[in-house]
């Protein structure tokens, strides 16, 4: 025998199955459709992402290499500069060198011209009638070459060493010998042998002496 069901009995399990926070079942996200990954289209992706890094890679390559090149460029130019430097360095050490030489030898003609006027004078000596005066004509001859010698040795700042009755300087002294002296302290110049000559503080040539014991 069939059972009656009341019509609020039908509404109550009505509103149960239609109530979503009784339901079981969650609806869909919306935000998250749930559709499959499509393989083909990721790999594009990777494939455009890897192009656009070799390009930014190629760029900074491109950008070192012409850093590169431009400090190359600078530094041949420097290389070039400082060369031609040392040649005009060069050439003007040649130039001063050659204008001393120069210097040095005009210094000394005048001297050689003397000696000639003096040889001449020595070759006409027994020729001459009256030997005193001719004897007397070359030594103030002589003379004359020693003091235009020095003379022109002080125009290119050469000057005589001071040695004879000095203390024993090893810097412009050459000690040849020693001997006792009694009016002399040890280690004073007696005698000089040989000349010594300097060009302001740079000795030419030591002065060779005989010193004091």
């Amino acid at each position: 025998m069939p059972t009656n069901q009341s019509p609020s009995s039908e509404s109550t399990s009505s509103s149960t199955n239609e109530d979503p926070l009784l339901n079981d079942t969650a609806p869909p996200d919306p935000a998250t459709p749930d559709t499959p990954s499509d393989p083909e289209t990721a790999s594009q992706g990777e494939a455009s992402s890897d192009a656009e890094r070799i390009a930014e890679l190629e760029a900074q390559v491109e950008a070192l290499e012409a850093e590169r090149d431009a400090i190359n460029d600078q530094f041949l130019r420097k290389a070039a500069e400082l060369e031609n430097t040392r040649k005009r360095l060069s050439q003007q050490i040649e130039r001063q060198f050659e204008a001393g030489k120069v210097e040095a030898i005009s210094a000394v003609l005048g001297t050689i011209d003397d000696l000639e006027r003096s040889m001449d004078a020595a070759s006409q000596f027994e020729e001459n009638d009256n030997p005193k005066a001719a004897y007397e004509s070359l030594r103030d001859g002589l003379n004359l070459v020693y003091e235009n010698f020095h003379a022109a040795l002080n125009e290119i700042d050469v000057e005589r060493i001071d040695a004879e009755g000095k203390p024993f300087d090893e810097n412009k002294h050459e000690a040849m010998m020693q001997q006792p002296a009694e009016d002399a302290e040890s280690g004073t110049v007696l005698n000089e042998i040989r000349a010594g000559y300097q060009m302001g503080d740079r000795v030419v040539r030591h002065a060779q002496v005989v010193v004091a014991k």
